[in-house]
């Protein structure tokens, strides 16, 4: 398994990430997206309206390279955040059947290869004194 438990447990109380592709002149774009974790396949799946037609799935086709971001605020006294990034190689997997306009049901699948998880599994700590849970995954 790629995530552990508390980050599974924290994918699944968020519904709203940030996506960063990488443009054909080498910028990059983020965008906000909606995202699922694929049990399955121990993937992140982003989808959305008209997914096939969007700017960052046709960056995904060009250059799969991608970093995905969940954070919250849990405590602003004291301050206290949450962080999940991933980063990794994703793929745009097309809507093969006949979607109607709005109802494209192609996605963007990640496939980790860094995780850097911050504040989800030291929720007793103080937050000074948290630090950051980086790893390469294969």
């Amino acid at each position: 398994m790629t995530f552990s438990g508390p980050e599974l447990a924290y994918l699944g109380t968020q519904r709203l990430g940030r996506l960063a592709t990488v443009q054909s002149d080498g910028s990059p774009q983020v965008s906000p997206v909606g995202f699922s974790y694929n049990q399955e396949l121990d993937t992140i799946d982003i989808g959305g309206f008209n997914m096939s037609r969007s700017q960052k799935f046709r960056n995904v086709v060009r250059d799969g390279r991608v970093a995905f971001v969940v954070d919250d605020v849990v405590s602003t006294e004291p301050w206290r955040v949450r962080c999940l990034e991933i980063r990794g190689v994703a793929e745009a997997v097309p809507d093969e059947g006949n979607p109607e306009p709005g109802h494209d049901r192609s996605i963007i699948r990640i496939r980790p290869q860094r995780i850097i998880s911050f504040g989800i599994d030291q929720t007793d700590q103080e937050p000074h004194l948290m630090t950051p849970h980086n790893r390469n995954v294969a």
